[in-house]
């Protein structure tokens, strides 16, 4: 008995340092930026709004070259209104993070785990990306066109403008009417790399074996 005991307690280690080594390489993200776009139901300039989210921290994992997935984590505590004068820029922030919207107290960060990536020919957009957001404890799977190279471990991914609906994820004024004079699609702009590269030798994504 002892002796099985022990035969499990050693593979049990050998599976943990396996799990371990899953990647051959982590590179990390070293520059982002990501801009958000919300809308009233009447979509003009004067009744749109935006402004900028802060990238916490985010990585691409490599088998060997090959990049396999990504995991961000996005700080919604840094969020921004851009486009109002001081005053209202701060009510519109406070707004934005309070219980009538993303509530950042209580989900100080939104989540994305990039799954796929999926080239494409003959587009604006060399890919297709798709993965999981998790915001407001909600996660639901998302795809987007991007243009994305990867050289070596050096990886930059540059998204088209692409819409969330924000009810998908809970964002909304609650039992309020204020809420019918918002547009429920929410806009989104990121690029996102692990360090700057020659803009001339950017290699696009290449799909796995």
């Amino acid at each position: 008995m002892k002796r099985l005991l022990l035969f499990a307690m050693v593979c049990a280690s050998i599976s943990f340092v396996s799990a371990q080594k899953k990647f051959d390489k982590v590179s990390k993200v070293t520059s982002s930026e990501i801009r958000w776009w919300g809308y009233k139901v009447v979509k003009t300039e004067a009744s749109s709004h935006s402004g900028t989210v802060k990238l916490k921290s985010g990585k691409f994992n490599f088998d060997h070259t090959v990049l396999v997935d990504g995991e961000f984590i996005i700080d919604m505590r840094s969020m921004m209104a851009g486009d109002v004068s001081d005053e209202d820029q701060i009510k519109l922030t406070d707004d934005l993070k309070s219980s009538n919207f993303f509530e950042v107290k209580k989900f100080p960060v939104a989540k994305f785990h990039l799954t796929k990536i999926i080239p494409l020919a003959n587009s604006e957009y060399n890919s297709t990306v798709y993965g999981d957001l998790t915001l407001k404890g909600v996660r639901k799977t998302i795809s987007f066109p991007a243009n994305v190279y990867v050289t070596q471990f050096t990886t930059v991914i540059e998204s088209a403008k692409f819409s969330l609906n924000r009810r998908d994820f809970k964002v909304f004024y609650q039992s309020s009417l204020k809420d019918y004079f918002i547009k429920n699609e929410m806009d989104i702009q990121f690029k996102v790399s692990t360090e700057k590269i020659d803009n001339d030798n950017r290699v696009p994504v290449k799909k796995k074996k």
